[in-house]
Formats: structure tokens, C-alpha cells, sequence
């Protein structure tokens, strides 16, 4: 259990925009920030975050909260671990007790995997430093690499000893069920059902160096392992197999380490091995990741989106592996994003180089070796075609293909340009062969989208289409009302019915001076109103006691201390204006009007509408009701009438505020 304390320094701490700026890069947008969405796939920011008020929201997907929400639904932590993360990241000391083996038990399935990992790194970790076999086999190891012992503890590398099952032993001694350390697999259960007391199990990782594999966040997903005996059958380095929370596709080692480096250097290294990003990051260039020796994949590419549009991939000096490497470059062109490469001398890698230069000496040599992907890889495809015109024909092809993926058509009209003097072609054959390739895209997404619409109408007829509900919308405009300006003092005008035997009915204005939400809790009142929604109902009582309760309220106090859902209400109802500063309306001169300069016509218009149309659904109740047999004709027709002389009143009065 964590302390109140310790909660309360965490909120007064923490800053929404610096937590989500580790996962996401943001730019200025007025008062706030944009971004691209995390959670989906797009190249138009809809993600918005408003330091402010301490809440962001994703347009496209429709999710929003406060910092501990966004940490919760990106990095799928628990309420606790979010506040440890935001207490480490801020260095606050953190007060809690130990969770008891039933709190550990009761733990979601999820939850148990990462609990497995997080005990086996600092397990693998302990056993390098602190076993007599750890110090002499595997920090032996990283040492001869040139790893520092900061450098060692920055990774949390570690060491499994060579022993069938010395690890899976302590794992179970220590509480931890077989079931999760099989579906990590940290453990390979052999024959026997996972529970059953006989079931024969070893540890995958025995013998091997350990290199953990973190999420963005720090969270242990898991382990790739290299092995250092001479055992040819056996493969050199091992990877945790896929489970509910180790995706090799969605993740790049050494991201958590590089985040704040990329986003601050705008610019991302990437290469291909464990040792290449740890030896890279000592010397200094701690921007790099990796895609751990598979191919490179859009999810994978996308995290890198996040935080920086441009990406330098480090190739070795090997150049068939070179050829075979650059053809999936043509996924980050897709992403729209810009591509350098840069190539080492034969004979070397990243991490081979690093150890041999200094940081300005590989700075240095970055400098003056990348070169812009199309360039390179079409000087590189016409060394390989030379004088062979079936060649040449082939790789022309293949660089229109990966120039086509670009999405600006300014960028591709420029590479044309360049290819047609590399590859010795008129830009008339390459336009028109990218024109050809287009079109031909074209009619395929065609044929796609008339598919798709096929399928789509043989639903849509059974589908109804969803009305707004006028009502939730109003009562929406209400909670907002209260969130942005409940406190605030304005003068309101009302009017007044008065009786004139001369010259008939006559309307009196009257002003007076009211908070705002003095002004809606007593209208709402007069007329008995209770709010339909369930959520708005709840967030309604809430919102008033707090406003009634507290001299100086705060939206951001009172919104951290809610239930996720009604949190996500919350962060809906205040982000909603901002969501038009994503499209910038006003270059093209159209300006969204600011509530906040008309508070009291916003308010007072949003409760005569909502008083209006529940008039009229009284009446059509009334109506209904005249269609009853024995129904009393007489009391529901005056009861109508009444009704419709307060719609009278009501409507001048609208009339008058707008």
C-alpha cells in the first residue's frame, strides 16, 4: 500500500505534459500542446494536452484523463505502479508496505507477468554482481566488451547461472506461480500440465548474459540472452517468446534509455544488435535504438514517430547484408518521415567503431558519411546494375517504388530529379512511371474501399443512424459550465412577468450579480431538473459540493481526485474547445468563439434551452396522456396551458440573451 502522503506529492508534482512527453513528442499549440495520437495510426496531431489544466485527450480515439490515466492506458500500469513510476521520475520518496502474498495473488494476469519479469531481472542482475560464477563468467564478459559497471547497471544486464533450473527454484521459492514464469518464459515446462506438482521445467535462459527488454516506461517485457559457451547447437542469442506482454514486433530495445535524447536531439540512430545501442549510448550518443536483429516493423517505427520525424539507420561495412537490409527502409518513408543513412567501414559495426573512436570522432564520421536514403540507394543500385540494361530497368523500378511511398509530392518531385541524374534517365520516363505505379494504387484502394462499402450496406440497413441527443448535450454544456467558470461572479439579466390592465403584458428586466454556479444550482431548482445521464448525475453532485464546499477550487485537484470514469468525462468536457486549435481555423479566418468572454449568455442560454425542450417533452407526455380513456381532459388542458405560457416567458427570455 502506497501512503496518502505520497499521493498527494505525486499530484503536486507531477506535470502532465513532461509525463507524456517521454512517450510522445509535443508541440507548442497556443497554451497547449499537440501530438500525434499514441494510440492510433495517423500522420495529423489529434492528440492534445493542456498543461493548464492538467488533462490531455486523443481525438481520434476518443480516450483522456489526467497524467496516472495516460500511464495507465499507454503503459497498461495499475493506479499503484503509475504513482511509483511518477514518484520515481520525480524523485519523490516513496512510503508504502509490502504487498502481502494474497495482495500479489489477487494481482491480474497481466499484472503477474510483470511482477515475474521485474523479480527475474533484479534475480539475473544480483546473480551477476554478487554470485562468485556471475562475476567470473558474465561481468567478466560485459567488461571485455568495454561495458563500465554504470553503463552495465544503466541496462540492469545481469547473468543466468548454468544450472538447469537455479532460477525457476528461487522464482517458486519466492511465491511466484509456474503458470506465469511458463507464459514469460523465463521457465520451459516440459510433458506434465503446468500445475501439477510432477511437471518437469528449466530455466530458458541458463548459461546466458542477460540483456532485459524494457517498455518505454521501464517496464520489464523481457530478456533477450547470449550465450557464451562453445555449443554449436545451441542458438548464440535467445529471445523471450511472444506472451501478453512481450511483443517483439511493438518494441525497440533501449528506447526507454534514448527517449528523452531523441526528442531533445530530434533525431533517432537506429541499428540492429543489443550491444550496438549499449556500446553507442557509453560513447555518448545516447539517442539510438534497436530493433533487436528482426526486421523493422510500422509498430515499431510509429514509437520512433512519436518522438522525432527523422531517423539515421547505422548499416555495417557488409554490403550483401546491406542490400538485403534497406528494402523495409521503404516503411518509414511511408510514415512520412525522413530517412538518412550512414554506412561503417568493412569489417565494422556499431559497436566495434564506437570502442575504437571517440564521441567527436563519431560524430565526426556521422557527419560526413549520411547521406539521404533515396540518394544512397539509388547510387547504390546503379553500381549494382552497371552496364546491364535488364538490371538497371529492375532497380529504376525499385527506386520509383520506394519513392512513391513518399507522401509529399514537393519531396518525390525532388527525388525524381536526383534519380534521373544518378540512374542516367529523362525525369519524363521516371514521372511517368511513378504516374503509372500512382494509378495503379489508385485502382487498387478503389476496388478495396468498393468492397468495403458492399459489405457495409448490407448492414447499414439494419443499422439506424444515431441521433445527437439534444438533452445529453445540454446537461454536458451545464458540467462544463461549472468546471471552467464555477466560481466566477458575473451579472445576469432575467425577466420578469408583469401584469398591466392598460397596456397588457408587460416583461421587466432585472439584473443581478451571482457565481456561476449559485446561478445554475438555483434555476435547476426552480424547476425540480435532475439530470438524465447516470455519469453527468454523479459528476453533477460532485462538481456542486465541491464548488459549495471549497473558497478556491481547482479544477486539477478536483479532477485527480475522481474515478477513471468519470475522469474521462472530465478531460472530454474541457478539452472539447480545444479540439478546434488542432485545425488552426484561424489562418483561414474563421475564429471559434471564446466561452469565456461571454459566460453569462453561454450559461443562461444552455439553461433556457434545456428548460424549453423539457417543456416540450412534458407536453407530448400530456398530449399521450389525452389519449387515455378515462383520462382528466379538463386538469391536463390547463396543465398544457400553464406549459405553454412559461414557453412563452422562456423564449422571450432566450430571445433576449442571444
Amino acid at each position: 500500500m502506497i501512503s496518502k502522503s505520497t499521493i498527494d506529492k505525486v499530484f503536486e508534482a507531477v506535470r502532465v505534459e513532461e509525463v507524456i512527453g517521454d512517450f510522445v513528442q509535443l508541440k507548442k499549440a497556443g497554451s497547449n500542446f499537440k501530438g500525434l495520437s499514441p494510440f492510433s495510426e495517423e500522420r495529423t496531431p489529434s492528440f492534445m494536452v493542456s498543461p493548464v489544466k492538467q488533462i490531455w485527450k486523443d481525438f481520434s480515439s476518443g480516450k483522456g484523463g489526467n497524467a496516472i490515466a495516460f500511464l495507465m492506458e499507454h503503459e497498461h500500469f495499475t493506479y499503484p505502479d503509475a504513482i511509483r513510476y511518477l514518484a520515481k521520475k520525480y524523485q519523490i520518496e516513496l512510503e508504502e508496505t509490502m504487498p502481502s502474498v494474497e495482495e500479489t495473488e489477487k494481482a491480474g494476469e497481466r499484472e503477474s507477468l510483470y511482477l515475474v519479469s521485474e523479480f527475474a531481472q533484479k534475480y539475473f542482475q544480483e546473480t551477476l554482481w554478487n554470485t562468485e560464477k556471475g562475476k567470473a563468467i558474465g561481468l567478466s564478459y560485459f567488461k571485455e566488451r568495454g561495458f563500465t559497471d554504470e553503463t552495465i547497471k544503466k541496462f540492469g544486464l545481469g547473468y543466468a547461472l548454468d544450472e538447469w533450473d537455479a532460477f525457476t527454484k528461487e522464482a517458486l521459492s519466492k511465491g511466484y506461480r509456474l503458470e506465469f514464469l511458463d507464459k514469460t518464459g523465463l521457465a520451459i515446462v516440459k510433458e506434465t500440465p503446468v500445475d501439477s506438482a510432477q511437471s518437469k521445467h528449466f530455466d530458458r535462459f541458463k548459461g546466458r548474459v542477460i540483456f532485459p527488454i524494457y517498455s518505454m516506461s521501464g517496464r520489464v517485457l523481457g530478456f533477450g540472452g547470449r550465450i557464451l559457451a562453445n555449443d554449436k547447437k545451441a542458438a548464440k542469442y535467445l529471445n523471450s517468446p511472444e506472451s501478453d506482454i512481450y511483443h517483439k514486433s511493438k518494441v525497440l530495445y533501449g528506447l526507454f534509455q534514448a527517449k528523452q535524447a531523441i526528442a531533445k536531439e530530434d533525431r533517432c540512430y537506429l541499428v540492429e544488435g543489443y550491444t550496438d545501442v549499449i556500446q553507442l549510448q557509453q560513447s555518448g550518443i545516447n539517442n539510438v535504438v534497436s530493433s533487436s536483429g528482426t526486421a523493422l516493423t510500422p509498430d515499431q517505427i510509429r514509437l520512433i514517430n512519436r518522438l522525432t520525424k527523422n531517423i539515421t539507420v547505422l548499416y555495417d561495412g557488409d554490403a550483401a547484408g546491406l542490400r538485403a537490409s534497406i528494402r523495409g527502409i521503404d516503411l518509414i518513408l511511408e510514415q512520412g518521415m525522413n530517412v538518412k543513412v550512414c554506412t561503417f567501414p568493412e569489417g565494422e559495426d556499431p559497436d566495434s567503431f564506437s570502442r575504437k573512436n571517440s564521441l567527436e570522432e563519431l560524430l565526426s564520421y556521422f557527419e560526413q558519411n549520411t547521406k539521404d536514403f533515396i540518394q544512397f540507394k539509388a547510387h547504390l543500385l546503379a553500381s549494382d546494375a552497371k552496364n546491364d540494361p535488364i538490371k538497371k530497368a529492375e532497380c529504376i523500378r525499385d527506386m520509383i517504388e520506394s519513392i512513391s511511398k513518399i507522401p509529399d509530392n514537393i519531396s518525390q518531385e525532388i527525388y525524381i530529379k536526383e534519380c534521373s541524374k544518378i540512374m542516367d534517365i529523362s525525369e519524363e520516363a521516371l514521372f511517368s512511371s511513378l504516374f503509372q505505379l500512382a494509378k495503379s494504387l489508385e485502382r487498387q484502394v478503389s476496388r478495396e474501399v468498393k468492397q468495403q462499402r458492399a459489405a457495409q450496406s448490407l448492414t447499414a440497413v439494419q443499422t439506424p443512424v444515431e441521433k445527437v441527443n439534444r438533452l445529453e448535450e445540454l446537461e454536458m454544456n451545464i458540467l462544463k459550465a461549472l468546471l471552467l467558470f464555477g466560481k466566477q461572479s458575473c451579472e445576469f439579466e432575467d425577466l420578469t412577468l408583469k401584469e398591466d390592465s392598460d397596456e397588457g403584458t408587460l416583461y421587466e428586466t432585472e439584473k443581478y450579480t451571482s457565481t456561476v454556479y449559485e446561478k445554475i444550482f438555483l434555476d435547476l431548482q426552480q424547476d425540480e431538473i435532475e439530470f438524465t445521464n447516470p455519469a453527468f448525475k454523479r459528476l453533477y453532485s460532485t462538481l456542486m459540493n465541491k464548488l459549495h464546499e471549497e473558497q478556491a477550487f481547482e479544477v486539477v485537484r478536483f479532477s485527480n481526485m475522481l474515478e477513471p470514469d468519470l475522469m474521462d468525462l472530465v478531460s472530454d468536457l474541457l478539452m472539447q474547445e480545444e479540439k478546434y486549435k488542432l485545425d488552426n481555423w484561424e489562418r483561414k479566418n474563421i475564429f471559434v468563439r471564446d466561452k469565456s468572454q461571454t459566460i453569462p449568455q453561454f450559461v443562461s442560454e444552455t439553461i433556457l434551452h434545456l428548460r424549453c425542450l423539457l417543456i416540450e417533452q412534458k407536453k407530448t407526455e400530456l398530449s399521450f396522456k389525452v389519449k387515455g380513456e378515462n383520462a382528466p381532459h379538463v386538469e391536463i388542458m390547463e396543465e398544457t396551458n400553464n406549459y405553454n405560457k412559461l414557453k412563452v416567458l422562456l423564449s422571450r427570455k432566450l430571445e433576449r440573451v442571444v
